[in-house]
């Protein structure tokens, strides 16, 4: 897969670069990253760098993964990251999270808005699903806000530090964003 920029008003979507990965480290650090992102833990500069490396630019070379860090488009101020599984046809899965100096601005909000509707064009997608651990009511309420029609709560549907544990889950389909 090519290289994607959106460009979305004050937020610009770019895909991660190996400079990026001290960003990453910090930001996983981050008690609210720990609690609900599947992350290693103790986490260490290695993980951010198999992420940036192995998941986030091997990912998107082989069309599995779009992952995409969110900057502030004026200053290029790194913000957040979003992210889209992309292995069935017509569909997708998203996930988002945000630095903590970051968070109440809209970022995610805004950001998730726009690779939908970049995705639902670009890539000809019908249907976008999310899924959270239940209890993050910060990503739950950037699902709603950015459209997304939450269906159900999924009994022990992900697996978060080896246990199972419950999962919100939505859609949002491509009329809806477009």
């Amino acid at each position: 897969m090519d290289p994607h920029v959106i460009e979305a008003g004050w937020l610009r979507l770019r895909p991660f670069v190996p400079a990026d990965i001290p960003w990453v480290y910090e930001v996983s650090l981050d008690p609210a990253m720990q609690q609900f992102v599947q992350l290693p833990s103790p986490y260490r500069m290695e993980d951010a760098a198999f992420f940036v490396e192995e998941i986030a630019i091997a990912g998107g070379t082989t069309g599995r993964r779009l992952e995409l860090l969110v900057e502030e488009a004026a200053t290029g101020a790194p913000l957040g990251r979003v992210g889209l599984g992309l292995g069935r046809k017509g569909s997708s899965e998203i996930g988002y999270w945000v630095a903590p100096e970051a968070r109440g601005r809209g970022v995610a909000c805004d950001a998730v808005r726009a690779v939908c509707r970049w995705a639902f064009v670009e890539l000809d997608l019908e249907l976008i699903e999310w899924r959270c651990e239940v209890g993050n009511l910060a990503s739950r309420r950037v699902a709603e806000k950015a459209g997304f029609l939450i269906e159900a709560t999924l009994r022990k549907r992900l697996v978060h530090r080896g246990t199972r544990v419950d999962a919100w889950c939505g859609s949002l389909l491509r009329e809806e964003a477009l």
